[in-house]
């Protein structure tokens, strides 16, 4: 399958080699190739991107846009700050397909770490609202980016991962890729407004992280 992932951070990355490790045809998306390949300065214990390309050799890189226009599965990787000018910049690109949102809408102020989306509405639907063509699924963003692609790593991969969208041939889709992940436990929360508490969440993992020391944490739902 072809697939878009739009972001060359950390999730960015990993959810792009996991899917071209599992032999899919993956191209990530940047606001600007060259600056990309160049990578930021003062960072030199931190791996480039172009250092990370030349260990996935099969991964493409470009544009936003170009990125969406090879993927017929898109993965949003992006900032939350920035995802709906990312997406934005695809748009003709997104009409049809399924696009799986992982990002958050998490900044800093003085407390500490706030949403900046209002009470009753989530990034996800607003992406949603302004792409009305595309087939939005809110996953992912619940567990850091190792996680995300190898839940084994954690109690053997006994826990769960949320999903929710409003379109249910898109979620099964979206978890077809889950379950080859590895994630056994999907735990479909219903319609993409479910995305309101998935994103509030964040705010309760960074104090769990903060707590624990580690950002390899997970939950499990019993019942």
């Amino acid at each position: 399958m072809r697939i878009g992932v739009l972001g060359t951070g950390s999730v960015g990355r990993a959810i792009g080699g996991k899917l071209a490790e599992l032999g899919h045809d993956v191209m990530l998306g940047t606001r600007d190739v060259g600056a990309t390949m160049r990578g930021p300065d003062g960072e030199p214990e931190d791996e480039s991107f172009a250092e990370w390309l030349g260990r996935n050799p099969k991964v493409a890189l470009g544009t936003f846009a170009q990125a969406a226009a090879h993927g017929e599965v898109l993965f949003n990787c992006t900032l939350g700050d920035g995802s709906l000018d990312a997406l934005g910049s695809a748009a003709e690109q997104l009409e049809g397909k399924v696009l799986v949102d992982v990002s958050n809408p998490l900044e800093y102020d003085e407390g500490g770490m706030k949403l900046f989306v209002p009470s009753g509405d989530s990034l996800a639907e607003q992406i949603q609202r302004a792409h009305p063509e595309a087939k939005v699924v809110k996953t992912l963003n619940t567990v850091n980016a190792l996680v995300m692609v190898n839940p084994g790593s954690l109690e053997g991969g006994d826990h769960t991962i949320f999903v929710c969208g409003d379109d249910e041939d898109a979620k099964a889709s979206v978890v077809e890729i889950l379950r080859a992940f590895g994630w056994e436990r999907i735990l479909d929360l219903g319609d993409l407004s479910a995305a309101r508490g998935m994103e509030a969440y964040l705010l309760l993992w960074i104090r769990l992280m903060s707590t624990l020391g580690t950002p390899a944490l997970n939950m499990k739902i019993v019942s």
